[in-house]
């Protein structure tokens, strides 16, 4: 797993369980602008394999916010960097449509090129942040009666938007190699 952010790979790692051993390569990756997650994804492996040579995936999540027309969509690591959680919620501020999704595209790269996969988890944004664990967005994304941020790891990495393509991407490569 290529990523700068160790917590994403604690949570790719906790999603296989030990069926896939996933070691975390911590790897500047240049972020390609699109606002197709799966292609940003793509671009970032494509950058990944030709550094490292070995087979690997990497992620790309954005945020989207349907009152804020998808902001801050595949924007969401700068925005959180630049405004954070509190930025967000003073732009939701009086706003009654608290729809949001995030959207997660994994890309997994080997020498036979590159295949990617999404997966999309749909909740709202809370009036204030809640819960002590997750990383990012979480404390202020809530699905169902509980932030990201108050669901354990190990229910998040089975539930998440990460998990949904990550599901994809375990399907499709374990398809590959028993053919």
């Amino acid at each position: 797993m290529v990523t700068s952010n160790a917590n994403k790979a604690a949570e790719v790692a906790a999603y296989f369980g030990g069926m896939l051993e996933v070691e975390h390569v911590a790897l500047d990756v240049p972020e390609h602008r699109s606002d197709d997650i799966g292609e940003i994804a793509q671009e970032k492996a494509r950058f990944a394999f030709g550094m490292l040579n070995t087979p690997l995936i990497v992620d790309d999540t954005g945020f989207f916010i349907d009152a804020l027309n998808g902001f801050p969509g595949p924007y969401a690591a700068y925005v959180l960097n630049s405004i954070g959680n509190a930025g967000i919620l003073k732009l939701m501020d009086g706003i009654p449509d608290r729809r949001a999704r995030f959207t997660t595209g994994i890309a997994y790269a080997d020498e036979k090129g590159i295949r990617s996969f999404t997966g999309t988890i749909e909740g709202t944004i809370t009036t204030s942040p809640r819960g002590a664990g997750g990383f990012g967005y979480d404390p202020i994304f809530e699905v169902g009666t509980k932030t990201l941020a108050e669901i354990p790891i190990a229910e998040k990495s089975r539930i998440s938007h990460r998990a949904k393509a990550l599901s994809s991407f375990h399907d499709w490569f374990i398809t590959e190699r028993s053919v």
